[in-house]
């Protein structure tokens, strides 16, 4: 995206994405196929109701970024990429225990909405175990946590320790920013 959305008089020295659906979803084409073409528009309009955007949807199809977003978006040979994935064994009452189960069957390990595989762009610099795509976003049910806490269970990620920790290393690998 850096190749196309890049505006002019910035110089972008590298792009990290976590978890990021480089070569679609197969959880993505699931919810697609089950939909059913005449119905996608009923969904549209449902989830507008909410204020939700849905264009987004159809392009994380493994067909839409395989096909049409990844050959239209090349890399900027001046940015160096790295990547990150994230695993997940979901609990029996998860969110994504019936997502995760789809993208497995397909794709493999995943963190709920992503493989690991789909996640590998430029340098792969390795996969979070047991963290949902939720988690990494931060959004993680803070009610599950504080329950879990009570019974001595610790929280095994922290986004924003994580997010740190990237730029932290950036700032190693790539070097301080210049502001000439």
């Amino acid at each position: 995206m850096i190749s196309r959305l890049k505006p002019s008089g910035v110089k972008v020295l590298s792009l990290t994405t976590i978890a990021t659906p480089h070569r679609g979803s197969a959880f993505a084409d699931h919810v697609f196929r089950r939909l059913k073409p005449f119905n996608v528009p009923k969904l549209y309009k449902a989830l507008e109701a909410f204020g939700l955007q849905t264009g987004a949807f159809e392009q994380l199809t493994q067909k839409y970024m395989i096909e049409t977003f990844n050959p239209a978006t090349t890399d900027d040979p001046n940015v160096r990429y790295f990547s990150y994935g994230a695993t997940l064994s979901p609990h029996f009452t998860s969110v994504f225990r019936s997502s995760h189960r789809v993208i497995d069957q397909v794709e493999g390990a995943n963190d709920g909405l992503v493989s690991v595989d789909s996640s590998r762009w430029g340098k792969y610099q390795g996969t979070l175990d047991d963290v949902s795509h939720l988690d990494l976003i931060n959004w993680t049910n803070r009610w599950r946590w504080y329950l879990w806490g009570l019974t001595g269970y610790e929280r095994n990620f922290n986004a924003i320790a994580f997010y740190l920790h990237i730029t932290g290393k950036s700032l190693v690998v790539i070097g301080p920013p210049s502001f000439d």
